[in-house]
């Protein structure tokens, strides 16, 4: 049994991150120690090291809880679970080509620089008026 800073330690995931895991139902509640501390097994580390990994490769949160919910049913279709990762592909496709947009836009913005003074910048010009840009909405959360 690992305590939470070893399991912390053995899967690269962050104590509070494991805490939060366990607090939304992803992670079973742990067992107590006699100091009740929280004492881990080898399965509740493999379900972490899934977690982490479904985490590297973008997928959210529920599509992980989706997917951890198939793999507790090793007997059925594949299906759902494929259905998921081209969800995710999609995702990350829809990312990719907005990313690309960007670099255009910015390459578009650098090309077009005069490399005079502030006030003939088309960085500083562009980034002042959005309707410059060829590309309406870059789709990149702003913060507010």
């Amino acid at each position: 049994m690992l305590s939470i800073g070893k399991l912390g330690a053995a899967t690269g995931v962050k104590v509070p991150t494991i805490r939060y895991y366990e607090q939304i139902g992803l992670l079973p509640e742990a067992e107590r120690s006699a100091g009740n501390q929280r004492l881990y097994g080898p399965k509740t580390q493999e379900r972490l090291g899934f977690i982490r990994h479904a985490r590297e490769l973008g997928f959210p949160l529920e599509a992980i809880r989706e997917l951890l919910s198939l793999s507790d049913r090793p007997d059925i279709p594949c299906a759902a679970a494929d259905e998921i990762a081209r969800r995710q592909l999609a995702a990350v496709n829809a990312r990719i080509e907005r990313l690309r947009a960007l670099q255009a836009e910015l390459e578009r913005m650098i090309v077009q620089c005069a490399h005079g003074s502030i006030s003939d910048c088309r960085v500083i010009g562009v980034l002042a008026n959005h309707g410059l840009c060829l590309h309406g909405d870059h789709g990149v959360a702003r913060a507010e």
